[in-house]
């Protein structure tokens, strides 16, 4: 990693991630990339790393653990009118200077773990679509999960578009996203698939009952998104009130041991969403060989994005039979994804 390579990096992150999602943040991202003193600043990463979510989110969490800095007046996330003058970045840098020990200490420790809770908002059809294949319950498996919150996809509440109600009515977590291109045949919404057991497996497991790991989680959410922040806290509820089964440890390494534990009996669904990018091209190859060599055993199904592309894909080996399919484009934080999977069934 050298300088070029993260200016490359935050320019990137201002164009396709941030236009139109996080003006705040666009204007952050373009100002560091041309910065000298902050990209030296960012060097301190530990490898692999999105550098910019991890120190946006550095900067966030010092900011919400309290630090009295006129930064703050900038971010929505802790005041109510937040200052959109030209002096944001100089502010921002002078935050930076002045916290640099501790930023370098987060750049050096933490991991960017963003728990995107909306983005259940396609797996609950895709799981629909995976049960009405083999009609027995599911057995997730996570990779990359974080705090397990997308583990409880079937104990959210979901609107797609309209004031249509689906899954668990009673949950904390009311969920709404729009399908914009293609259709989510009702018959996969109408009820919830049965989960028979969830495992989420993690470098690092967040647990949401430290105020250290939940702040945390929280400053990776972007300043400006009010819903997300709210779908957060609505989620960290639900989640106490039945805590998955997560297990520390490197996820691609875990993943042959935790599948003997699965019931034959049941349908293994492994998944993770926007976890691969942080993988080298040997743990994706990995990946790939481990689930072909499941697929061996039992039926699998795979559901994920960002190994060869952004979109969404299920792949799955159903009695010896490997088909790959595109689910399609998402947004990254679960607001709207694309439907092209057919509703054929499997035999």
């Amino acid at each position: 990693m050298n300088k070029n390579s993260l200016t490359e990096r935050f320019n990137n992150f201002a164009v396709l991630e941030c236009e139109g999602s996080s003006e705040l943040y666009k204007r952050l991202a373009s100002e560091i990339a041309n910065d000298d003193d902050i990209l030296t600043l960012c060097l301190e990463a530990r490898e692999g790393q999105p550098i910019p979510n991890l120190l946006l989110g550095a900067v966030h969490y010092l900011l919400l653990q309290g630090s009295d800095h006129q930064l703050k007046e900038y971010y929505p996330s802790i005041v109510n009118e937040p200052k959109k003058d030209s002096h944001l970045f100089e502010t921002f840098k002078d935050f930076c200077i002045e916290n640099s020990s501790k930023i370098k200490s987060i750049l050096k420790n933490k991991l960017v773990q963003t728990n995107e809770v909306r983005r259940c908002a396609y797996l609950f059809p895709v799981c629909g679509y995976i049960h009405q294949q083999t009609n027995k319950p599911l057995s997730l498996i996570e990779i990359g999960t974080s705090a397990g919150l997308q583990l409880l996809w079937d104990q959210y509440s979901y609107s797609y578009g309209n004031e249509e109600l689906y899954g668990n009515k009673d949950s904390y977590v009311h969920l709404t996203s729009t399908v914009r291109e293609g259709e989510v045949p009702r018959d996969l919404i109408s009820s919830t698939p049965p989960v028979n057991d969830r495992r989420g497996l993690d470098l690092h497991v967040s647990d949401l009952t430290s105020e250290e790991d939940y702040l945390w989680l929280k400053a990776l959410i972007w300043p400006e998104h009010e819903d997300r922040i709210a779908n957060f806290e609505d989620s960290v509820k639900q989640l106490r009130l039945q805590p998955p089964h997560l297990i520390e440890g490197d996820g691609v390494g875990l993943l042959t041991e935790v599948i003997k534990e699965i019931p034959a009996d049941t349908t293994l669904c492994i998944f993770h969403t926007h976890v691969a990018n942080q993988m080298p091209e040997q743990v994706k190859e990995n990946l790939l060989q481990k689930i072909k060599e499941v697929g061996r055993q039992r039926n699998v199904f795979h559901i994920y994005n960002n190994i060869e592309d952004r979109k969404l894909h299920v792949d799955s080996i159903v009695k010896g039979v490997t088909k790959r399919e595109t689910v399609g484009e998402t947004d990254g934080h679960g607001r709207w994804f694309d439907w092209k999977l057919s509703n054929e069934v499997l035999t």
